[in-house]
């Protein structure tokens, strides 16, 4: 595969201004205010699993939000931070500290800014479905673990990042559980799943849940946790311009954190260029229309690059803010520039209202979150899928859990590869061709042709690459005796790699070293220009290479008279 640089630069929104028109503006109104409303517990939300502030997600819904709806190749995708990151994020910060996490941030922007550049926008859908399935819900039961102590009201100082280390203290502590918290997340969670879906349209559960839940705990008294006892509240303003503390200027020292730094922030670009080119295509779906995932890949990482600069996170595309922004009626991406502004007009206006919003309340809207984030109906179909596909499935699930996610995504692919290719080496065979074989097409009938004593012709069917190379070697072993000259049709060869190639340049040295001759009969346009580009045909000899099986037997006889001058 030929990958180039494209250095063009096209934001859907230079498309869609084209023909604006007053009622469009109305509608990306209306919809990028119902956005901004429901995307304001879950930057928060999501803030706060992450180990940050809450206000941390809100400054990335804002920054972030704003550049991929400016800026992406899609016309009513919204970016923000998202439930994925809140495992990787949490882990990272961990592991690393905040202001790596923000370099790990930075650095992921600049690989998916390159990934948009060199078009490998395409290359996503390739990952195999079970591989996605199984770490987004492997990602759900982590964002529950997360939960655990805000929505029970544990008295711990710290949550583990561990998926066991958090079921140990739960184990250590449930007779600590706070019933005045629990029962204002438990709270929460019923409102949002009641909300009547009609309802929901105009103001979303999240929301009702939120502004009851505040006003009760106000009312009543209720001794919860708050975002200001906590957090000291929502600072009030712009979020201000921080610089992540990088040695920028001592290049061996910044090398050394760049390669330190580089698996999880790699995860993180991959993680948002899957999570935003997943979110696109069910948009896409939505308003029957088609994103451009290059460009979509280089506004990601534009956001990601600007997003930590600002005391941000990562982020990418959100799907169900996605979907409510179509349901809302929008038209163009100003519905996502307009919910970006909708949330920083909040932080500028209304920032110390934030700071009486009850943490089980947000507890409650993540759990929640959670369960409708993870595809828990694929459990159901494991014993319909191929046996290979469901243990895919499931090592990726136990291991993003258990584990971390990158290492559940490099197992998972490691794992499908290898089933792909367990699968493709299946369909190929060898044959021996006489006369019982029958008709491929017009030229590869045997019936009448008369094959000269000496020459076996052996029909290729299938890939020929390196999880079946062996399959040759092993089927001329069995024949009942070694040709003079050996023809291998190959008109249902459609793909070869390098392995594949160098199982014939093995059998052809074999037959030469021996005096004998190797023939190919009507290799496709792939296989044929990986035996030109690796100078074997030249070396086989092109009047070796024929078009069809007539005129490989009529070579055939060719050699044997010739031999037979000779002697």
């Amino acid at each position: 595969m030929k990958i180039a640089m494209d250095w063009s630069f096209r934001p859907r929104l230079a498309d869609c201004l084209k023909n604006y028109t007053r009622q469009d503006f109305s509608a990306d109104l209306m919809a990028g205010l119902t956005v901004g409303i429901v995307a304001l517990p879950l930057a928060m939300g999501f803030g706060m699993a992450s180990g940050v502030t809450p206000q941390a997600g809100i400054f990335t819904a804002v920054i972030a939000g704003f550049i991929i709806s400016a800026l992406g190749g899609s016309r009513v995708q919204i970016g923000g931070p998202t439930g994925a990151f809140v495992s990787i994020v949490f882990g990272v910060i961990a592991t690393y500290g905040l202001e790596n996490l923000y370099i790990c941030t930075f650095m992921a922007g600049v690989m998916l800014l390159i990934m948009g550049l060199a078009r490998l926008g395409t290359l996503i859908k390739y990952i195999p479905y079970p591989v996605t399935t199984g770490f987004t819900c492997g990602i759900a039961v982590l964002i529950f673990s997360t939960q655990i102590k805000d929505f029970l009201g544990l008295q711990v100082k710290s949550v583990p990042p561990d998926f066991v280390d958090k079921l140990k203290m739960l184990k250590d502590n449930y007779t600590g559980i706070h019933w005045p918290t629990m029962a204002v997340a438990a709270m929460s969670v019923v409102i949002i799943k009641a909300w009547p879906r009609r309802l929901a349209r105009l103001v979303p559960g999240s929301i009702v849940a939120l502004l009851f839940g505040t006003l009760l705990c106000l009312l009543v008294k209720i001794p919860v946790d708050t975002i200001g006892t906590r957090y000291g509240g929502i600072p009030l303003g712009f979020p201000k311009f921080h610089l992540p503390d990088f040695p920028w200027t001592n290049l061996p020292l910044a090398w050394h954190t760049i390669q330190h730094l580089f698996r999880p922030a790699f995860t993180i670009a991959m993680l948002a260029a899957i999570e935003s080119l997943l979110s696109a295509v069910v948009a896409d779906g939505m308003i029957n229309d088609r994103h451009d995932s290059n460009q979509e890949l280089m506004a990601q990482g534009i956001a990601n690059i600007f997003s930590p600069l600002f005391g941000g996170i990562p982020a990418t595309g959100a799907i169900a803010r996605t979907a409510t922004n179509v349901r809302s009626g929008a038209r163009s991406p100003v519905s996502g520039m307009i919910h970006a502004l909708v949330l920083l007009v909040i932080i500028l206006a209304a920032a110390p209202l934030a700071g009486y919003v009850p943490i089980p309340v947000l507890s409650g809207v993540l759990v929640v979150v959670a369960f409708n984030m993870g595809e828990w109906h694929q459990f159901r179909r494991l014993s319909r899928w191929p046996a290979g596909d469901s243990a895919v499935f499931l090592v990726v699930f136990a291991l993003t859990v258990l584990t971390d996610l990158p290492t559940a995504v490099e197992i998972g692919m490691i794992l499908a590869g290898a089933l792909f290719i367990a699968r493709i080496s299946e369909t190929m065979r060898i044959t021996e061709v006489d006369e019982s074989t029958g008709r491929e097409d017009a030229h590869n009938l045997l019936t009448g042709k008369e094959v000269p004593k000496g020459v076996m012709v052996y029909r290729v069917f299938g890939a020929f690459l390196f999880g079946a190379a062996d399959k040759l070697e092993t089927a001329l072993k069995r024949a009942h005796e070694e040709p003079e000259i050996l023809i291998l049709k190959m008109q249902s060869v459609l793909a070869m790699d390098a392995t594949g190639l160098n199982a014939l340049r093995d059998i052809y040295e074999k037959l030469r070293a021996k005096g004998k001759h190797l023939i190919l009969s009507g290799p496709h346009t792939q296989p044929l220009v990986t035996l030109q580009k690796d100078g074997f045909v030249d070396e086989l000899g092109e009047k070796n290479v024929c078009a069809h099986l007539d005129d490989s037997l009529a070579r055939a006889r060719e050699i044997l008279a010739a031999e037979r001058r000779e002697k």
